[in-house]
Parts: structure tokens; sequence; C-alpha cells
């Protein structure tokens, strides 16, 4: 996976999270552990840090960034849905983010709140404990019901346990001749080897050591 050091900074990477090869960790990043990360995900500590709370998920294609000196964060258990932007916010722990929603500077998500896929939170919103915020820009609609918190604690857990069949279950394949994987000319090289360097004299690439010296750094 593409793991940058910025300016003395390394990402940290707790040792039950799965970060996919295809996100980008740059500089004062924290991911906590049982976190999922999906591919395309940029995440990126060169202004500010970047904090993933043990249990989150941040999913395909989303970005996580700040202003100079600001810090973006994702409390334990969010939920951060695919194509969403934190800029400088800060999200509390059990948030379920919507797709394509973008939350600005200085916000902050309460506890358990919800924000409806598209939506759009302006610098400074203050969305309320269990409240469901919908719109462009945002407004605060209602309280949630029970039933509510216990489908959006439903639709986490699975992917805390994706991150760990991940770990052991997700592998690259490199089809070369003959018949769809599983067959012969098909290759599987399990992600964990390539993260501890064990297939790269085999296939040519240099991945990145999950224990590589300095990686603590930041």
């Amino acid at each position: 996976m593409p793991l940058y050091a910025f300016e003395g900074r390394f990402p940290e990477i707790a040792p039950t999270a799965f970060v996919h090869p295809d996100s980008v960790l740059t500089g004062d990043v924290r991911v906590g552990g049982h976190c999922y990360l999906g591919p395309g995900a940029s995440l990126r500590g060169d202004f500010g840090r970047v904090v993933v709370g043990e249990g989150a998920n941040i999913q395909d294609n989303c970005v996580l960034h700040s202003f100079p000196g600001r810090e973006v964060r994702v409390g334990t258990d969010g939920h951060i849905g695919h194509g969403a932007v934190l800029h400088g916010c800060r999200v509390g722990p059990g948030v379920l983010v919507g797709m394509n929603a973008v939350v600005m500077d200085d916000a902050e998500l309460g506890a358990g709140a919800v924000l409806g896929a598209g939506c759009m939170v302006p610098a400074g919103l203050v969305v309320p404990e269990r409240h469901l915020a919908v719109g462009v820009p945002a407004r605060i609609l209602r309280e949630l019901t029970p039933d509510e918190l216990e489908w959006k604690a439903r639709g986490t857990a699975p992917y805390q346990e994706l991150a760990a069949r991940c770990l052991t279950g997700l592998s690259t394949v490199r089809p070369e001749s003959g018949p769809p994987p599983g067959g012969a000319g098909w290759k599987h090289v399990p992600l964990h080897d390539r993260r501890v360097g064990t297939s790269a004299a085999q296939d040519g690439d240099t991945p990145v050591p999950i224990d590589a010296p300095g990686r603590k750094g930041g």
C-alpha cells in the first residue's frame, strides 16, 4: 500500500486494521484497531493530523484532510460511506456519514448522528448526538429512533468483521493464461504476505513492510 512519510511524520496503523493496497496514507495519520480502509481512500496528514478511531470504516474513495494546524478525527465505530469528504472536522463515536457527503472545517457530528447521502455540512455546524441531518446545506431533521440507532450499529459490525477477513482472505490475482481464478495459470498473492514482504522476490514488487523501520516516527 502507498504509505508516505512527510517531514518526519509517518502513518501509524494498528496490526488488526486493514488498509487496502490502493488507498494512500500520507504523513501524520493514525488508524486504530479493527478499522477498514477501502480502495481509493486518501488520508492526507500533511497539514494536520488524521485520526481514525478503533472499529471505524473509511470506505472507497473517501478523502480526509484539513487546513494547517487543524485535525480531522473519526470516532470509534464511525462509518464513513463511499466517496465522502471530511475536511478539518470532528466525527463522533458511532456516526454514520452517508455516501458522497461533505463535512467542512470545524463542523462537529455528535455521537450516533447520521448524515444522509449527498449531505453537505457547512463549516462550524454542530449536529447534535443521535440526530439525523440531510440536505444541501445540511439541516437537522429530527432525533433518531432506537431502531435506527440499532440499524446503524448492525451496518458497522460487518465492516469490522471484513477487516479481519481481508487480512487473511484477500489476495491479488495475476492472470497469465488459462482458465479463470482457481485454475492453472493464475497466481494468488496473499495481501498479508505482500505487507510483510514475503512475496516480493516472486512478483517483482517492493511492498512496504508493516513493520518497516521508522514507521512509528510520527
